[in-house]
């Protein structure tokens, strides 16, 4: 599977596609893997390098490498990329999205953090129901996840 690392104004991500689908994305600090973009790898990486130097993106248009997840983490990531920069849901709030009970919010959180396309599918606007930043699976940690609201412009708030 191709991949190609790329500088960001928060740190080296990386991308990996195979014929015509994002199969992965990674957050600083990524593996350092070198392979050609195709001009459409290449136009998704200029988004992102935009989003993250301020410019607001909607990743919701991308072709992700549905197959490689179950058919209940492609609903709860479907639902995730309705949730606009600078917005935050619980993860009660994502499994009504889908049709779910909230007690069915840990199950939400689990595939959360086992999405495959970090940032792009936004894991990262999802905190718990009483507002606390949980765990965020990706490089960095919550320090990341903060990191990110906070140039979306969430409004985020200290316990």
């Amino acid at each position: 599977m191709p991949a190609t690392r790329f500088d960001t104004p928060i740190g080296p991500c990386a991308i990996a596609w195979a014929a015509d689908e994002i199969t992965g994305f990674s957050l600083p600090p990524a593996t350092n893997s070198q392979d050609r973009p195709s001009p459409w790898v290449s136009a998704v990486i200029a988004r992102v390098k935009r989003h993250l130097a301020g410019e607001m993106q909607d990743f919701a248009d991308l072709p992700y490498a549905w197959r490689r997840v179950s058919p209940f983490q492609r609903a709860v990531y479907e639902a995730a990329l309705q949730v606009k920069p600078g917005q935050t849901w619980s993860y009660g709030q994502l499994a009504a999205a889908i049709g779910l009970p909230p007690d069915a919010a840990r199950a939400v959180g689990t595939a959360l953090g086992q999405n495959p396309w970090a940032l792009l599918v936004p894991c990262h606007r999802f905190i718990g129901a009483d507002g606390r930043m949980t765990g965020f699976s990706a490089p960095g940690g919550i320090k990341m996840k903060l990191c990110l609201l906070a140039l979306e412009g969430a409004e985020l708030f200290a316990e």
